[in-house]
Formats: C-alpha cells, structure tokens, sequence
C-alpha cells in the first residue's frame, strides 16, 4: 500500500479508469458476440457505433477499431 498522498490518490483514479475501461469493453465484446451469431446490416452498423465510442474513449486504438469494422464488412458482404 502507497504511503504517500499523491499515489493513493493515484490508485483511486487508476481504479476508477479501470473500471469504467471494463464497462465500455464488455458492451463491446457483448456486441460483437450478437452479431456473430446473426449477422445483420442493423448489428454492423451498432457495433461499428459501439468500436467508434471505444476509440472516442481511449480504451481501444484507433486502428483496432479500423480492423475489426473491415472484418465485419467483410462479413456482411460475404452473406
């Protein structure tokens, strides 16, 4: 444990960070999971939406989101 006042401080925002870093990963992987079941234009469109919120966000880089949108277009085209 932190003895000093600036890194307890530090661990509480690194907690925080953490924790809202998960919410935003878990709709993301939930999201995706919807759509590799039944692959619809309407479930692209939302987790392209979803990958955008992410990036805006900072919890994914933005050309991890650039990826995964290409591969669900690829996706949808396919079908």
């Amino acid at each position: 444990m932190a003895n000093i006042k600036a890194n307890k401080k530090s661990i509480r925002q690194t907690a925080k960070r953490a924790a809202s870093n998960r919410i935003v990963r878990t709709r993301l992987k939930s999201v995706i999971k919807e759509l590799n079941a039944a692959p619809t234009k309407d479930k692209g469109s939302l987790v392209a939406s979803t990958l955008d919120k992410a990036v805006k966000k900072g919890v994914i880089h933005r050309n991890k989101a650039n990826r995964l949108k290409s591969a669900i277009a690829k996706k949808l085209a396919k079908k």
